[in-house]
Formats: structure tokens, sequence, C-alpha cells
């Protein structure tokens, strides 16, 4: 039997969004999605911090659903960053899409948690790689194909 990899992690909520998941929710979508031990801290944002973010790091001014910040390079083992979720954003695009808002917040926190990883969708083939990569986790944890009812926009 294999060991889980050893996980640090940190729920913080800067959105007083009724919908957030739980801590003990957060921890297992994290452990599925985690090939390598990591430390990481994953933070609830509102519109106006998620709008921010987005332009100070990308430079696009709008709020976004997920942005990754990477500390540890995924090739020195272990992986260490941030993972920031505008729940805001996270709520209208299950709306938009028809989905379960915590199904939403389980695919964009699983999406973050790879980019951490190494994992990209620059290029078609990366994208591919990845979406299957994301299929297979949220499957394992009871949540549809996150691709199947629309595409997700801006992850």
């Amino acid at each position: 039997m294999s060991r889980a990899p050893r996980l640090a992690i940190t729920v913080q909520r800067a959105s007083r969004a009724a919908h957030l998941p739980s801590d003990a929710r957060v921890r297992a979508w994290a452990r599925a999605a985690l090939a390598r031990a990591a430390t990481v801290t994953v933070r609830y944002v509102a519109e106006a911090e998620g709008r921010r973010l987005n332009r100070e790091f990308r430079g696009r001014d709008h709020a976004t659903n997920v942005l990754t910040f990477v500390y540890e390079a995924p090739a020195r083992g272990a992986v260490a960053g941030d993972v920031v979720i505008c729940a805001p954003v996270v709520a209208r695009e299950a709306r938009a899409q028809g989905k379960a808002v915590a199904a939403h917040h389980a695919h964009l926190l699983v999406h973050g948690l790879l980019h951490l990883q190494g994992h990209d969708h620059e290029r078609d083939d990366e994208a591919a790689r990845m979406e299957r990569r994301e299929r297979a986790i949220l499957r394992r944890l009871g949540w549809p194909d996150p691709y199947a009812c629309g595409t997700v926009t801006d992850v």
C-alpha cells in the first residue's frame, strides 16, 4: 500500500460567500490531486482581491476563477505555493454551466493544484493531458466530468 504524500495545508477565507467548502473537503480534494508532498495555502477571495491579483500578476483586469502561485519548483520533489480561488466567479460560472457550486470548487482546486505540480495547458497536448488528469481525480472524488457541460472559462 502506498502512503499518501505529506500535505501541510492552510485554508484562508477572505470571502464571506456561504458556498465555500469546509476545511475537511478542501483537504480531501487536495490529497486526491497531489502526487507529491506539498505545502499549500488555499485562499478564497472576494471579487476585488481576485481582480487585483489577476491584474498585478497576469496583467488581466478582471477577477478570474483560480490563480496558482508556485514557490517551490516541482522538479525539486515537494511543492509549495498558494492557490487563490475567487468565490463569486466560481458561483457565477457554476450557475452559467449548470453545475453544483461544490463540484466547481472541487474542480478549480484540483486544477490549481495540478498547476502547482507543473501541469499546464498552454499547448493542446498539455491541455488534453491536464484535462484527463482532472477528470480522473474528480471521478475518484465522486464528481461528474467538469468539461461535459461546456467549457470552463478562464482556468
